[in-house]
C-alpha cells in the first residue's frame, strides 16, 4: 500500500503530513538536542544527517512488508514550521503489529500536541492500515512519553531492565501497547479532550 494518497491527516489543531527535502532546518532545530537524542539511543543529528532524514522521510510512503515506516512531520493547521514529529513502523507485516513513536520540539511542550498527534496516527493505524496491536517502547526515564502512553490509554505490558546502552549508560525500557479492539472507537478529527474512552478499555498501569 503507498498511503501518500491518504494524507495529511488533521485533527481540531494539527495537520500531520509527509516531509519535505524543505524541513531539514526545522528538523535540526530540535534534533539537535541533547536533551531530544537523551531518549532516543542515537547521537543528536548533525545538520548534514538532518538533511539526509528529511528526504529519506520524504521518500517513504510504502507500507507492506517488515520495516516499513512512516515518519509524519507535525504541524499548526494553516501555519508554518514543524512542531515535532510522529512515526509508525510495521514491525511484523502478518501479524500487523506496529511500533509507534513521538518527538516533540521542547519549544512546543505543554499544550498537547504530541498526544493529539499520536491519537490521530494511532486511530490512522487501527482504522486506516488495518494495524491488530501497536506498541511504543520508551526510557522508563522519559516520563513525559510516560504520561502520553498513558493519556492514550496503552496498557504497559513490560519493564525491560538495563536491556540496552545509551552511550556508556545502561537504560531500561517500558513497552506500553494497545489492540484495535481497545482503541478504534478514536476519531481523527476529534481533539483529546473529548476522546472517550470506552468502559471495556483497561487503564495504564501507573507505578510512578
Amino acid at each position: 500500500m503507498d498511503i501518500a494518497s491518504l494524507l495529511p491527516l488533521t485533527t481540531s489543531r494539527l495537520s500531520l503530513r509527509l516531509f519535505t527535502p524543505g524541513d531539514a532546518d526545522d528538523l535540526y532545530a530540535y534534533q539537535s538536542l541533547p536533551s531530544v537524542a537523551r531518549y532516543l539511543y542515537r547521537p543528536a543529528h548533525t545538520r548534514e544527517r538532518s538533511e539526509q532524514v528529511a528526504a529519506e522521510r520524504a521518500a517513504q510512503t510504502a507500507w507492506r512488508a517488515d520495516g516499513d515506516k512512516l515518519a509524519l512531520a507535525v504541524c499548526r493547521r494553516d501555519e508554518p514550521g514543524l512542531l515535532g514529529e510522529v512515526s509508525l513502523t510495521l514491525a511484523d507485516a502478518r501479524a500487523a503489529q506496529a511500533e509507534i513513536g513521538w518527538t516533540l520540539d521542547p519549544g512546543h511542550e505543554g499544550h498537547g500536541y504530541a498526544t493529539e498527534a499520536a491519537a490521530a496516527l494511532a486511530g490512522f493505524a487501527f482504522d486506516t492500515l488495518g494495524v491488530h496491536r501497536l506498541y511504543a517502547r520508551l526510557d522508563v526515564e522519559n516520563t513525559g512519553s510516560v504520561r502520553v502512553c498513558e493519556r492514550l490509554g496503552m496498557r504497559r505490558e513490560a519493564h525491560l531492565v538495563e536491556n540496552d546502552l545509551d552511550g556508556d549508560r545502561w537504560g531500561s525500557e517500558y513497552i506500553y501497547a494497545a489492540l484495535a479492539a481497545d482503541l478504534s472507537v478514536w476519531k481523527l478529527t476529534a481533539p483529546p479532550s473529548h476522546l472517550v474512552r470506552p468502559p471495556a478499555l483497561r487503564p495504564a498501569h501507573r507505578e510512578s
